[in-house]
């Protein structure tokens, strides 16, 4: 069963490299890549969004006691 389990592991290994390398260098690569900072970029704006909010509605709920 141990020998099963490595070759599984080193076969999922082999996969992934190969994936990793077919989005890196393949057929739409590039667009792959804009797609990753489009969503990076949307998921920082939508973390500002948040803490900023939470800090107006502190700001808020604070002044509204005094």
């Amino acid at each position: 069963m141990d020998l099963t389990k490595k070759a599984k592991v080193e076969l999922e290994d082999r996969i992934d490299k190969i994936e990793d390398f077919i989005a890196s260098k393949g057929l739409g690569a590039s667009y792959l890549k804009k797609a990753q900072r489009t969503q990076r970029d949307i998921n920082l704006a939508l973390l500002l969004v948040g803490v900023v909010t939470a800090a107006g509605i502190a700001v808020w709920a604070n002044g509204k006691k005094n």
